[in-house]
């Protein structure tokens, strides 16, 4: 019989080993896996689930509406990433909106503060979040063409990407907070707005639901389409806005864990 020392001991290894592997796996999709990628046609998807028919009549179907894809890395932080990415991208295409966003985006940090955040833990955020902004702006030398390509260098550089991703948790968290009578109607189990905000909105690489969504669609003012590829009956997508009967700005595709950007034909 082995003695609890022992037991112990195996358990250890066991969770080092679990852990390691885990860590093996979030090495080989960052090595391999840009954070935003080009443009790629919706006929990539049906290579992915080639001989699902359920899957590929979904996707020929999407394909009638939008005409590109642009997947982001499958890291907990998808929608976030994707949701910031194609959300610029339309502000770079429309100068009064973009401006308009920029002018909110900097009240962000003294609206957070009012709410209980503290100073120093916003200001990086704020400062990268703000830069990020002011680098895409479409009314500068080069104009949209750069302020697209700067997008995407800024998105695939860990640093911007990240710091981005943080402070769009954050906001989200206090919009939770600022409206948490409203928002504890989503929470499923016995969580109170605090500790899912703590567990489940600020953390990075955790994932996102139709509450993190509608947190921050309120936050900035943003309508957001999803289209949901599941293996649910019928041919077609379900299409989800939010909030609903908004004009979508923001358009994803969500596939089991995990969201991608859409453009509209």
């Amino acid at each position: 019989m082995k003695n609890m020392d022992s037991v112990g001991q195996t358990d250890g290894n066991a969770d080092d080993l679990i852990i390691q592997q885990q860590r093996e796996i979030e090495r080989e999709i960052s090595d391999t896996t840009p954070m935003v990628s080009e443009e790629l046609p919706l006929a990539c998807l049906i290579a992915e689930y080639e001989g699902n028919p359920v899957f590929t009549a979904k996707i020929e179907n999407l394909a009638g509406k939008y005409k590109y894809l642009r997947r982001t890395r499958p890291d907990g932080n998808c929608f976030f990433r994707s949701f910031a990415y194609s959300y610029l991208e339309h502000l770079i295409s429309n100068s009064l909106a973009y401006h308009k966003f920029r002018v909110l985006a900097e009240g962000f940090k003294d609206k957070l503060m009012r709410l209980g955040f503290p100073s120093f833990t916003l200001e990086d955020f704020h400062a990268t979040f703000i830069d990020v902004i002011n680098r895409v702006c479409p009314d500068t030398p080069g104009g949209i063409q750069r302020a697209r390509h700067e997008l995407h260098c800024l998105f695939n550089n860990q640093g911007y990407s990240d710091y981005v991703i943080v402070y769009l948790r954050l906001i989200t968290s206090g919009q939770l907070q600022a409206d948490a009578e409203f928002y504890q109607h989503f929470i499923e189990g016995n969580l109170s707005i605090e500790e899912f905000r703590h567990q489940e909105v600020e953390p990075m690489f955790k994932e996102s639901d139709h509450i993190h969504i509608i947190a921050l669609c309120a936050a900035l003012g943003v309508g957001v389409r999803v289209e949901y590829l599941d293996r649910g009956e019928g041919g077609t997508v379900k299409t989800h806005d939010f909030p609903e009967g908004c004009q979508p700005m923001v358009y994803l595709i969500y596939r089991p864990s995990h969201y991608d950007i859409l453009y509209p034909k």
